[in-house]
């Protein structure tokens, strides 16, 4: 892939790219705990983008979008949203790295690779930490990664439209090989931990499903968890989000909480204990007790939160029934995508084979299955490359 897209730059700019790498990620455990303030367990892993760049001597911006085989071009002086949906997640890493005073001079830019879309994989944010870590690279503008992280989470925000947390592009170019990190999502303090995965792999379900619901129920689920905030604060000032709200505060006041919102908010506040309980899982080599954890987040995510679906609740249900599978849940926003699943090394082939039967006989829809291994966060790959 990568001497694909050197390939294709030399082709296009006849001139010697810089070459980085960003990867996707996957999360262990933590789901919508990210905008709650609250804890994460995710790994970058082998799924990645790949950026051949270069100055150019103009004031331009040219770039190619190799899976998409499209061109665009823009002025550095007038950067704004586009019409051209891609282009926007790297419109706006520029934007922010102009606004916080530097000079973006004009750059030739090839992107492509392996990351499933729609897949909850993190694509978007692999694009926007890649070009950040590139062009801070290629312009020499020591900025260091945790704020090229916000600038990249900034870019989503405003040119993609999505309020996102921070924890897809702090994987992205924080992670670390053979290691998940757990990130505090309000202090960002971080401790990576390793994933004893010597029996085992990271096995990957794509439903091929997404359900329009998305991005509607995204938003609405923060809404709900701001109520509850809101509840607890009058009796507690010092729950400012979910993350400081405990199970007794939720159940003393119960009665003040719409049904919904209690269950949301007591899905948010066990979530954030089992980040923490998985984490001592990890230190004591107990992956048995790590999945336990997964395939009770799945429960919460199902029931409580409500973001899975009937594709994924399949999926989940499956894998608490082999005896091949540690743990198992939905990952991402929710409504479709993938399931992540810890299996026996020895049964990986065999048991996404059953999955796939199951799966195809069930909804009549092809699953894709991906075996993640967990890498770097963003990188150079080489420069330049022959």
């Amino acid at each position: 892939m990568v001497q694909d897209i050197v390939s294709k730059y030399k082709e296009l700019y006849r001139l010697d790219p810089v070459v980085v790498r960003s990867p996707g990620r996957v999360n262990l455990i933590g789901e919508h705990t990210d905008y709650n303030n609250g804890f994460v367990l995710p790994a970058a892993i082998n799924k990645e983008i790949y950026f051949a760049l270069a100055p150019n001597g103009t004031n331009l911006f040219n770039v190619y979008s190799y899976d998409l085989e499209e061109t665009a071009s823009f002025d550095l002086d007038k950067i704004e949203k586009s019409d051209i949906r891609w282009a926007n997640y790297l419109l706006g890493v520029i934007a922010q790295l102009q606004r916080a005073g530097h000079t973006i001079k004009g750059f030739n830019l090839v992107f492509g690779g392996d990351i499933p879309i729609g897949a909850g994989l993190s694509s978007s944010a692999a694009v926007e930490c890649g070009l950040a870590y590139g062009l801070n690279y290629l312009y020499a503008l020591n900025i260091d990664k945790l704020d090229l992280v916000k600038m990249a989470q900034k870019a989503e925000h405003e040119f993609a439209g999505v309020m996102c947390g921070i924890m897809d592009q702090f994987t992205s170019m924080f992670g670390k090989y053979d290691r998940v990190v757990k990130l505090d999502c309000r202090s960002l303090d971080y401790h990576y931990y390793d994933l004893d995965m010597h029996d085992y792999r990271i096995v990957l379900l794509d439903t091929q499903v997404k359900h329009s619901l998305a991005s509607s129920e995204y938003n609405t689920r923060r809404q709900e968890c701001e109520t509850g905030v809101a509840i607890l604060n009058k009796h507690y000032p010092e729950v400012n989000s979910l993350r400081d709200a405990t199970l007794e505060m939720l159940a003393q006041h119960q009665s003040e909480f719409d049904p919904v919102v209690y269950k949301r908010s007591k899905y948010v506040v066990e979530e954030n204990l089992r980040v923490e309980g998985a984490c001592q899982d990890l230190e004591r080599k107990d992956m048995a007790a790590f999945g336990e954890k997964m395939f009770a987040s799945h429960q919460g995510l199902q029931h409580d939160y409500e973001v899975s679906c009937p594709e994924l609740d399949f999926l989940a249900d499956l894998a608490k029934k082999n005896e091949a599978v540690l743990g198992a849940r939905m990952m991402g926003g929710g409504f479709g995508g993938c399931t992540i699943n810890l299996v026996k090394l020895d049964q990986v082939g065999p048991y996404i084979q059953t999955m796939e039967d199951a799966y195809e006989q069930q909804f009549g829809i092809k699953m894709k299955a991906y075996i993640a291994e967990i890498v770097n966060g963003s990188s150079l790959v080489s420069s330049p490359v022959s």
